[in-house]
C-alpha cells in the first residue's frame, strides 16, 4: 500500500517527507491502544515554513495549499510511526484545522478542505474524517495553517 500511496502522491507532485522536526516539548506522534495521535503540523518543507502569515478572502487558495503541505506532513509523521506499513491505518477519525486569518474570514472550512482533501484522495474510504476549522489570530513562527489529525490503527 505504501508503493501506491507514494504513486498517488507522486502524481499530484507531493513526496513523503522522510523526516519531520517538532518545534517544541513534544512529541510528534503517539501511538495509544488502536489510536495514532499526530501532532499539529505546519505548511513546512525542508525545514521551512512555506506559507506565512495571514489569511483573507484575496489569498484563500494559498491557505488551501498551505493545508495541502500540513496534510503531507500529517501522511509523513504516519509514514514514520507506522514504518511504512499503511495497511495498519483503519481510517482518519479526526482533523482539526487552524487558519491564521483576518477578523474579517469566515471560509475556514475552505482552508482546511486543503488537508482533508488531500487525506480522503490518498487514503481513498480510509479518509472520511469528522473535522473542526477555526480560525486564530496567531500560528506559531506565524505559519498560515496548522493541521493536527488522530487515526485508528490496527
Amino acid at each position: 500500500m505504501k508503493n501506491s500511496i507514494k504513486k498517488s502522491l507522486s502524481n499530484m507532485g507531493f513526496s513523503l517527507p522522510k523526516s519531520i522536526k517538532v518545534a517544541g516539548s513534544y512529541v510528534p506522534f503517539l501511538k495509544e491502544n488502536k489510536f495514532l495521535f499526530i501532532s499539529g503540523q505546519l505548511p513546512i518543507k525542508n525545514n521551512k515554513v512555506l506559507f506565512l502569515g495571514k489569511i483573507n478572502e484575496e489569498n484563500k487558495n494559498y491557505g488551501y495549499k498551505a493545508a495541502q503541505l500540513c496534510a503531507l506532513n500529517i501522511l509523513g509523521l504516519i509514514n514514520i510511526a507506522i514504518k511504512g506499513n499503511f495497511s495498519e491505518i483503519i481510517r482518519c477519525v479526526r482533523i482539526n484545522g487552524f487558519v491564521n486569518c483576518e477578523k474579517s474570514f469566515f471560509e475556514h472550512p475552505f482552508v482546511i478542505n486543503g488537508a482533508s482533501d488531500l487525506i480522503k484522495k490518498i487514503l481513498k474510504k480510509k479518509g472520511l474524517h469528522t473535522r473542526t476549522a477555526i480560525g486564530v489570530s496567531s500560528l506559531p513562527f506565524n505559519a498560515s495553517v496548522e493541521v493536527d489529525a488522530i487515526f485508528s490503527t490496527k
